[in-house]
């Protein structure tokens, strides 16, 4: 056992007896990639602070199911998995319910402006847009992709996380980025193409 993994095990130990201040040691050295994490799968930074508030509040509720055989860090993963799922569906409740209303959902920018003339804003533009196409994968292809890009596992810990095989996870890895390169180049082709008038 490394000395880093050393310590975090005393300090959920020390959580598991009810130290506040030993958890919050904990929550310092995860959120910042657990935030990264709910950030890629919700696509808004508002939504994900939410999701990580209510991630650490869940896993302090639950520390006395922890099992300190399993790595933390995978733990609080499964919670901010459980609470992505919950968050699609409440959205997918309002939306359909939008769409009940005739109130379609509205960006809260104008694409129309001078985005193509300044580097930077074409390159945050791209990144919203794949941020974006990452929000609309299936639950199946996207949990995989962030799992491994952004959390950094591998492929195998990803399938063990996900209660799969490695080469289902292969497999959705692989159908996901032809998805997300459809998406793009298909966003992409709509800025070139000449409007109508």
């Amino acid at each position: 056992m490394t000395e880093a993994a050393a310590a975090e095990s005393r300090l959920t130990s020390a959580a598991r007896d009810g130290d506040r201040h030993a958890f919050e040691a904990l929550v310092s050295l995860h959120k910042a990639t657990l935030y990264r994490f709910l950030r890629h799968y919700v696509g808004d930074a508002d939504d994900a602070y939410d999701l990580l508030q209510e991630t650490f509040i869940s896993a302090w509720l639950a520390l006395r199911r922890y099992d300190p055989e399993r790595a933390f860090a995978s733990w609080l993963r499964a919670i901010a998995l459980n609470k992505c799922r919950d968050f699609g569906r409440r959205r997918a409740v309002r939306l359909r319910l939008l769409a009940l209303l005739g109130a379609e959902p509205r960006p809260w920018y104008d694409p129309v402006d001078e985005i193509r003339t300044d580097p930077e804003r074409i390159r945050e533009q791209r990144l919203q847009r794949l941020d974006q196409a990452i929000t609309t994968l299936p639950r199946h292809y996207k949990e995989p992709l962030l799992l491994t890009l952004v959390s950094g596992l591998t492929q195998q810990q990803t399938a063990r996380e996900l209660h799969t095989s490695p080469k289902a996870i292969e497999m959705r890895l692989r159908r996901a980025r032809e998805r997300l390169r459809a998406a793009l180049a298909s966003e992409m082709a709509a800025d070139v193409r000449p409007s109508e008038g």
